[in-house]
């Protein structure tokens, strides 16, 4: 089979189309003949070398991806025949999702529906499971006013559905013209482009007296700081990530002075539900399949594994970035 390979951190062009062994299934493991694997930030961050919070550079070589759809094309010793041909989406416990074929735990699995299809599937197993958790900390009703950053992302673009649908007033802030387009044909009321220096400007105009009360901030630096001045007084600030490199800069000072609250979302008990982690994965997916959560993608071919990492971190792409065999 061909798979992608890193020898040597570094850049995205580091990410190889090789030819490997066929996985073999172990106990309690069956071998997924994958149509779509699901690419992340976090793994372009360990491409390069770097820790991002827990997760530690891996030992190389190495085949990055912990996410996979595909069809059961063999099973391991204990595993159910009953398997064999399905359909299914799993993420990884080790890794290996850049591939032809891939290796999960039985146990990992999720049976897909005819009608939702692998791409969709993939985006929603991790990306979508994280924002299930993210929106049950954020307690989105028909009384706020929501601000979404990077609201053409993968999360932001679930956000901006989600808050939507709870009837709140949506706010989605987006890098480019075809990005805030994309937003507002998420069903954002107000849509604007963070490289536009008034932006914040244009978001108070828009808003015509109301003020924010939520804020989902994935972005960070001086766009999360100018996204945290729009919260007018009791507003929850929830952050889950910093693309732009440096976490937003939020003082105490600011939370007493105007009541605001500020959480960093993904540590928040409400992210692990009675269920667990499965529990957030088969919400995703059964909203996913409802269609009333639609994620945006933008795909690439396994082998060019090298471009959809450039993309993710130059900000090209729009919603998740999935690999397609």
């Amino acid at each position: 089979m061909h798979a992608i390979r890193l020898h040597a951190f570094g850049p995205a062009e580091n990410l190889a189309y090789e030819e490997v062994p066929d996985p073999v299934p172990g106990a309690g493991q069956v071998r997924i003949d994958v149509r779509a694997s699901g690419v992340h930030l976090i793994e372009a961050r360990l491409r390069r070398g770097l820790p991002f919070g827990p997760h530690q550079p891996p030992t190389l070589p190495v085949t990055p991806g912990s996410e996979v759809a595909g069809v059961v094309g063999a099973v391991g010793e204990g595993v159910d025949p009953d398997w064999l041909g399905r359909r299914v989406v799993a993420k990884l416990r080790s890794g290996g999702g850049y591939a032809e074929q891939a290796v999960a735990d039985v146990g990992s699995l999720h049976r897909l529906p005819d009608h939702l299809d692998d791409d969709t599937a993939v985006a929603m197993i991790t990306t979508g499971a994280t924002a299930q958790g993210i929106l049950a900390v954020a307690r989105i009703s028909v009384r706020d006013v929501v601000l979404v950053m990077s609201a053409a992302g993968g999360l932001g673009s679930l956000f901006v559905q989600a808050a939507r649908h709870a009837g709140a007033v949506v706010v989605g802030v987006a890098g480019g013209p075809a990005k805030v387009d994309r937003v507002r044909t998420l069903g954002a009321d107000v849509a604007v482009d963070y490289r536009d220096g008034d932006w914040p400007a244009r978001v108070r105009e828009a808003l015509d007296g109301r003020r924010v009360s939520v804020v989902l901030d994935g972005v960070g630096g001086a766009s999360g700081r100018a996204a945290l001045e729009l919260l007018g007084s009791g507003g929850r600030f929830l952050m889950h990530g910093w693309a732009a490199g440096e976490p937003t800069e939020i003082t105490s000072r600011d939370l007493i002075e105007r009541g605001l609250t500020a959480t960093w979302a993904l540590a928040r008990p409400e992210m692990t539900p009675p269920g667990g982690q499965r529990e957030l994965e088969t919400r995703s997916l059964t909203e996913a399949a409802a269609g009333r959560l639609i994620p945006l993608i933008t795909s690439f071919p396994l082998e060019r594994a090298a471009e959809a990492h450039a993309a993710l971190e130059g900000r090209g792409a729009e919603g998740k970035v999935v690999l397609t065999v």
